[in-house]
């Protein structure tokens, strides 16, 4: 093969893989969510056209702050395609994040976006980590906004310890997907052997087990 032709072979194939790396538009003007349907896609199959409603594209869910009842003292309360079936195919969705006093968005990733958040009330300390292990970090008061790029790990803290503070996340996913750092290690089924933890984190197992005793679901 001279030259030329693999310069041609080159270019087209570096073209079909820049345009396999983005979700395709859709084709029609709705497609959505049936999510009863048992079929697999990427995303969700279309619900009839004649079985849509004003409901499907509607949630009220992230009017108001959430309870938080937590350890870490964060909820969050989605509004994606999960809550909102006719999200589906149109990549976007929300999220409303309550913290109490001092409350905690641990470090977490979104796999599939990028997350921009709106201070509704308080002041936050935020931040995110590239892969160059470095740290961008600011805080952020009502009415400000800060980006998360797509899948580093970034996390929010509310910095007053006697108010709660909330914000509005907007993604590029229609499903963004979440990973928490913590959770994801010490939770995961079945359970990641002990000797790779305890390698990783220069800690013997019995710190292992009291990590993940607490992340243990509580006996009532």
């Amino acid at each position: 093969m001279d030259s030329r032709c693999f310069g041609f072979f080159f270019a087209l194939f570096s073209l079909t893989v820049v345009a396999l790396a983005y979700d395709p538009d859709t084709l029609q003007d709705l497609c959505v969510a049936d999510r009863t349907s048992g079929i697999k896609v990427n995303g969700f199959t279309c619900k009839p056209e004649s079985n849509i409603t004003a409901s499907d594209f509607f949630f009220a869910g992230i009017g108001k702050p959430a309870v938080v009842n937590n350890t870490v003292g964060s909820a969050v309360t989605g509004a994606n395609v999960e809550k909102i079936a006719g999200l589906n195919t149109l990549g976007v969705s929300l999220a409303r994040i309550d913290y109490a006093p001092g409350g905690l968005n641990p470090p977490h990733t979104h796999p599939r976006a990028t997350e921009v958040i709106f201070v509704l009330e308080g002041e936050l300390d935020v931040g995110f980590i590239t892969t160059a292990n470095k740290l961008f970090a600011k805080t952020v008061k009502k009415g400000e906004v800060f980006v998360f790029p797509r899948g580093l790990i970034h996390y929010q803290k509310n910095n007053d310890k006697a108010k709660p503070a909330s914000v509005i996340s907007a993604f590029n996913s229609q499903l963004p997907g979440t990973q928490s750092m913590a959770a994801t290690l010490f939770t995961a089924t079945p359970a990641i052997p002990d000797h790779v933890l305890t390698t990783a984190f220069q800690i013997g197992t019995k710190e292992i087990e009291k990590i993940k005793s607490k992340f243990a679901p509580k006996k009532v």
